[in-house]
């Protein structure tokens, strides 16, 4: 009988100890389903944010580049004896531009949070367009000069404040993906954007305009519709998504919401204050950034003011060939940034990647300027603006992953795009016609740039 109820008692225990299993498995499993639920809310709504804000922001953020296309483009033009530009007044239309621009930065990407993006953005690009199909019909420097500093007015909180939008968007691992989108959309538009100048520069003389005229009224016009599209296509932040046209559901902006707070906690804004704006200028990491946007964007403005002078002065080729093959580099820079941004964001690493496009944007400079064959120095235009395309999209990435807290985040957006204006101020005095066809003091500052921005980023 012992023996019996012992062998009941042991079945007994051994049939409990399945059970326990049994019931342990299949929370498990609810708990994976349940995860994976979870995951791919998260992916739809992610995709969502992608398809509505990084396809408006990567057209906006072309404004910042369709004014370099169209001025560049009209450089090798008769733009020049019509408006006589002469000297350095070329220069100073992209220096005084770029002061404009730099002056109007903070209070533009402080007026993002006031007004909100839909307005803030529709706006500004309407005014953008209006001013550059103006500039059309000015008759001489002065009044070319006078539109350059309207339209330094109009687009200066474009770039930081799109830059600043995404990063309250996105989770900091992947950031640098969606900031490579943003770069893509500028890329394709510019080069896009030189194949349409080059078939505008052949209406030379229709309606009485030249060809560099018509240029500034086709693509100002586009302009102006896209910022009318953007009020209905551009989103809010995510704690007012609920103010987007037809974006997200209640269920989906909690999800976005959730997804933010709980990679850095700060999707709400507090109430603003000027006291936050002084202590976020008390960071050093604010400034070393802007140092680096000052070296990257001293770079790639030269190349792409002056890539259509360069092709044409440097590597003999003529005005309507100049502007054509200004496109192709820029079509190509959408492999590397996308690449080299999906590799960041996977393995979570900024600095090794910004050496690396360091590397290769020394060796695309160093092509152009040493090289004999034209075709190799042609090839080198390739490598260097790959490289500094690249570039922006991880640099954007570096410093939104180091900043806390939103208010911060305007300052530092501000104080990065002003400093990368900087840049592009000294850059558009570098690239000396005189010292055409090799440009060595554009080539040796060039690369002695880069050479701190890849040290700094290595460390």
């Amino acid at each position: 009988m012992m023996a019996s109820s012992s062998a009941v008692d042991y079945g007994t225990m051994s049939k409990g100890r399945q059970q326990i299993s049994e019931i342990a498995d299949r929370e498990h499993d609810n708990d994976q389903d349940q995860q994976a639920l979870k995951e791919s809310s998260e992916m739809a709504v992610r995709r969502k944010v992608d398809l509505r804000l990084c396809t408006i922001a990567g057209i906006l953020c072309s404004l910042d580049l369709l004014d370099s296309g169209i001025i560049s483009s009209a450089s090798v033009t008769t733009m020049f004896q019509d408006l006589d530009l002469q000297g350095s007044r070329y220069s100073v239309s992209i220096f005084i531009f770029t002061i404009a621009s730099i002056a109007f930065q903070l209070p533009a990407t402080l007026a993002v949070r006031y007004f909100g993006p839909r307005i803030f953005f529709s706006a500004t690009t309407f005014a953008f367009g209006l001013i550059t199909l103006c500039t059309a019909f000015v008759q001489n420097w002065k009044e070319m000069m006078a539109m350059r500093v309207l339209l330094g007015i109009s687009m200066s909180g474009i770039y930081p404040g799109l830059t600043y939008l995404i990063s309250t968007w996105y989770t900091r691992r992947e950031q640098q993906l969606r900031f490579a989108y943003l770069q893509t959309g500028e890329v394709f538009m510019l080069a896009s954007g030189s194949i349409l100048n080059f078939g505008l520069n052949h209406l030379n003389g229709r309606g009485g305009l030249a060809g560099w005229r018509w240029m500034f009224l086709v693509e100002g016009f586009i302009a102006c519709i896209v910022g009318i599209i953007t009020y209905w296509w551009m989103v809010d932040f995510p704690e007012h998504a609920q103010r987007s046209f037809k974006f997200l559901s209640a269920e989906e902006n909690a999800i976005a919401v959730s997804r933010i707070e709980k990679d850095r906690g700060d999707v709400h804004a507090s109430p603003f204050a000027w006291k936050k704006l002084i202590q976020s200028a008390k960071d050093p990491k604010v400034y070393g950034f802007s140092c680096m946007f000052f070296l990257l964007n001293l770079v790639s403005t030269a190349l792409s003011y002056f890539l259509p002078i360069i092709l044409q002065g440097g590597l003999g080729f003529n005005s309507n060939q100049a502007i054509l093959l200004s496109a192709p580099p820029y079509y190509y820079a959408i492999i590397p940034v996308i690449l080299s941004s999906l590799v960041s964001d996977k393995f979570g690493v900024r600095g090794p990647v910004i050496v690396f496009n360091s590397v290769c944007l020394v060796i695309g400079i160093s092509m152009l300027g040493f090289a004999e064959q034209p075709t190799v120095r042609y090839i080198g235009t390739f490598l260097a603006t790959g490289a500094y395309v690249s570039n922006w999209a991880a640099l954007s990435a570096y410093y939104a992953n180091n900043i806390v807290g939103q208010w911060k985040r305007v300052f530092t957006a501000a104080v990065v795009a002003a400093c990368n204006g900087a840049g592009g101020i000294a850059g558009s005095f570098i690239f000396r016609q005189n010292e055409a066809p090799r440009y060595m003091t554009a080539i040796w500052i060039a690369i002695g740039c880069v050479q701190p921005l890849s040290w700094s980023c290595a460390r």
